[in-house]
This record gives C-alpha cells, structure tokens and sequence, in this order.
C-alpha cells in the first residue's frame, strides 16, 4: 500500500448548528501543500439497522416516504442514535420494535459501515436478528408513516436487481447478512 497522509485542518467551524442538521466548514491543508477553505463536513448521528428474519424465513422490511427524493423506499427497520447514549445493539432493537412491532431474541453484529466518510461522520452499525416475532404493535415517531412489509429470502435479491430494493446501506446489510 502506498504511504497516504492525512490532511491537517487549519481552521472549522460550524455553519448551521440545528438539532437536525449540523455542518461543519473546515478549511484543511491537503499533503501537496495546497489549502481547501470550503471543505463542508455533515455532523451526523450513527445509525443502527437490523436484519430481522422471521422463523419462516421472510424478511421484515418497512416501507416509508423519503422526502428528499418524493419518494417511497423499501429498508431494512433502522434509526440514528448516540452512540455515548445507547449501545448500537439496544438501538437496533428499539428501531425494530417501534417501526415494526417485532422483537428478536437471537441477535448478532453483522459489520460496521462508514456511511459516506468523505462527507459524513457517521456509521451504520448493522445486526442480523433471527427467529423474529410479532408482539405489539408499531410505535411511530411523528414524521414515520410505515408500511410493514414480510418478503421471502428467495425473493430478495431480484428485488434488489429490479430496482424494487435500492437503498444502498439495506442492500449492503442484505449482502452481507445473507451470504
């Protein structure tokens, strides 16, 4: 591997400091000497995602509006938390029961992604949970509207190939919790 270096910040500073959205502006010296003043970094919360698999085999996804395509998507049950609050675990699980109304005993780590590290802070904490069953009913917060939806493990990676699946941290975990 060849001998990369990190890039120094000069300077950061935050631009937009909202609950909901915090940016960072850094000004870095890159290793070829030149200064980038307007590197703008998106300060996010990590994000736990479960692989929920029922005993028949079927996989547990939900199915929601995503505003800044206008569109629906179909995912695996995940959501942001900190991780200095609630371990990942506990997060993913909490994010199952409250989008799905599922609980799963049998759970275990899949892998940690970095989501987009040339931009983004945070990671995608990934859990593979199985012998999942149906126990109350959805908890939604005030922006989910989720449609619950159980498709066969056979099925899937057509999904994915027809464009029906397409969100790229579902299908990594589907990936990789499937192989």
């Amino acid at each position: 591997m060849k001998n990369l270096e990190r890039w120094q910040t000069v300077n950061s500073h935050m631009v937009v400091n909202h609950p909901w959205c915090q940016v960072r502006r850094d000004e870095v010296k890159l290793p070829n000497g030149n200064i980038v003043d307007d590197y703008f970094v998106h300060i996010k919360p990590d994000v736990a995602m479960v692989l929920p698999i029922t005993e028949n085999g079927e996989i547990i996804f939900v199915r929601q509006y995503r505003h800044a395509f206008s569109d629906f998507f179909i995912e695996l049950p995940a959501g942001h938390f900190e991780p200095n609050q609630e371990k990942a675990e506990i997060a993913a699980m909490r994010e199952l029961t409250e989008e799905t109304g599922y609980v799963a005993t049998n759970v275990q780590k899949i892998a940690t992604l970095y989501d987009k590290p040339g931009k983004d802070t945070n990671q995608i904490h990934l859990f593979l949970a199985e012998d999942v069953i149906k126990v109350e009913e959805q908890q939604l917060d005030l922006t989910e509207e989720i449609e619950v939806l159980l498709i066969p493990q056979a099925e899937v990676f057509t999904k994915i190939s027809q464009g029906d699946i397409s969100v790229a941290g579902t299908v990594a975990a589907l990936f990789m919790g499937l192989k």
